[in-house]
C-alpha cells in the first residue's frame, strides 16, 4: 500500500527540533486517535439530502479519561468559532473527557455522543457528569452542513476506531469538507521531542485547518500563496461567491507528557497559535482560531465526582521554566508542520453546487518553494 505522502517526503524542513517516531499526535504515550469519514453524493446542494462531505475526529488524551482527568489550558486567537467544554478548563484546569472535532452544526450530536459512550463505560454512577469538549470548524461551502449527516452512530465508529498508530491527515475525519489557505485542508497532526539531562518528553499537535487567506500563505518562510495564486490553482471561496476569503477556522490540539500545570498549558497553546502566524494564519473576524493543550505528565488527579470525600492535598509534578520553553519551540514548529502537511495529504474535494476545493498539487508546491 502506497504511503500517504507529508510535507517532509517533499524536503520542506521545520526547525532543528527532532521529530517523535510517528511525528503524530500519537506519539505521546496512551493518547489515541478514531476517524469517522462520511461522503456521499454529488450536484446540487438539497438540504437534508446532501453532497454530504463531512466526520468526526476524536483525540482521546488517555484512556478512561474522566476517571482521570490530565491538566488542561486554553487560547482563543480569534473566537468566531466554538469549543463546548470549555469553560470548565478554563476555570478548574482539568480535561475530564476525550476531544471530538466535527462541523460547526453537529457539535451537539458529537457532545451528546460523548456523554453516551462515558455513561455507558461508566455504568456505575448515575449522578456522574461530564461536559465534553467538541470542537468546530465550517464545512458548508462543500458539504450539506445544514443536513446535520453527522450521527451518534458516527461518533461511535471513531471511538472504536481509536488507535495509538500513525494518524490519517487531509481529507479524513472532522476534516472531510475543509479548506485551508483557499487549498484543500483538513486533518494535520505532527510531533517533537524535548530532551533534559533526565528525561525525553514528547509534545504532538492535532489540528483541523479550515482557515486562511492564499495570498498570506507561507511554507518554511516562502510566499507560497503569491506565487501559486488564484490564477493558477482556483479558490472554492471565489468559487461560492459572496464568501470572504480568510473565512473558517482552525482547531489545534496540542498534547503532551511533559509535567504541566493548567497555567503552563495555556502558555503552550498561547505558543501554537504563533505556529498558525508561521504558515500565514491572521486571525481573521471571520475565523475561529482556538488552541487546546493538556498534559498527561500527571496521573493522580481525582476524577469529578458529586459524591463526598476527605480534604487533602495532591502531590503533582511540574516543568521549570528552562523546559517550559523548550516546549515553546515544539508546539510552534509543530503546529505549523501539522497545517502544512494537512494540505499536503488532502486530495481535491468537489462539493456542493460543483465547488471545488483542490489539493496543493506537490510539483507546483515545489516549483514555488524553489523560486
Amino acid at each position: 500500500m502506497k504511503q500517504p505522502v507529508r510535507a517532509r517526503d517533499l524536503g520542506i524542513g521545520f526547525g532543528p527540533i527532532p521529530t517523535g517516531g510517528m511525528n503524530s499526535i500519537t506519539d505521546v504515550p496512551g493518547v489515541r486517535v478514531g476517524q469517522c469519514t462520511l461522503v456521499d453524493g454529488d450536484g446540487p446542494l438539497r438540504p437534508g439530502v446532501g453532497p454530504v462531505r463531512t466526520g468526526v475526529t476524536i483525540i482521546e488524551p488517555r484512556p478512561r479519561v474522566w476517571e482521570s482527568p490530565v491538566y488542561a489550558g486554553m487560547h482563543t486567537l480569534n473566537g468566531n468559532g466554538e469549543i463546548t467544554g470549555t469553560d470548565w478548563i478554563r476555570d478548574n484546569g482539568q480535561l475530564t473527557t476525550p476531544i471530538g472535532l466535527t462541523n460547526t452544526h453537529s457539535v451537539g450530536v458529537v457532545r451528546d455522543a460523548l456523554v453516551a459512550e462515558i455513561h455507558r463505560q461508566r455504568g456505575d454512577d448515575e449522578f456522574y457528569f461530564c461536559l465534553p469538549v467538541v470542537g468546530e470548524t465550517y464545512d458548508g461551502l462543500l458539504s450539506d452542513i445544514n443536513g446535520q449527516h453527522v450521527r451518534a452512530e458516527h461518533v461511535e465508529r471513531a471511538l472504536a476506531a481509536l488507535d495509538d498508530g500513525p494518524v490519517a491527515e487531509g481529507t479524513v475525519g472532522g476534516g472531510t469538507g475543509m479548506i485551508c489557505h483557499e487549498f484543500k485542508g483538513g486533518i494535520g497532526t505532527a510531533s517533537r521531542t524535548v530532551a533534559t539531562p533526565e528525561q525525553t518528553y514528547t509534545l504532538g499537535v492535532l489540528l483541523q485547518s479550515n482557515h486562511g487567506r492564499r495570498t498570506r500563505l507561507r511554507i518554511d518562510g516562502i510566499p507560497v500563496g503569491e506565487r501559486i495564486g488564484t490564477d493558477v490553482v482556483s479558490s472554492p471561496q471565489e468559487d461560492a461567491a459572496r464568501v470572504v476569503a480568510g473565512s473558517g477556522s482552525i482547531i489545534v490540539i496540542v498534547a503532551t507528557d511533559a509535567p504541566l500545570l493548567p497555567h503552563q498549558c495555556t502558555r503552550i497553546a498561547q505558543r501554537a497559535a504563533l505556529g498558525i502566524g508561521r504558515t500565514g494564519g491572521a486571525g481573521e473576524t471571520l475565523s475561529g482560531d482556538m488552541v487546546l493543550a493538556f498534559s498527561t505528565g500527571n496521573t493522580t488527579l481525582p476524577s469529578v465526582t458529586l459524591h463526598p470525600r476527605p480534604a487533602g492535598e495532591l502531590a503533582v509534578r511540574t516543568a521549570n521554566d528552562e523546559l517550559v520553553d523548550l516546549l515553546f519551540d515544539a508546539a510552534i514548529d509543530a503546529t505549523e508542520e501539522a497545517i502544512v502537511n494537512s494540505m499536503v495529504a488532502a486530495t481535491t474535494v468537489v462539493g456542493r453546487d460543483g465547488i471545488t476545493a483542490h489539493a496543493l498539487d506537490h510539483d507546483l508546491l515545489r516549483s514555488a518553494l524553489a523560486g
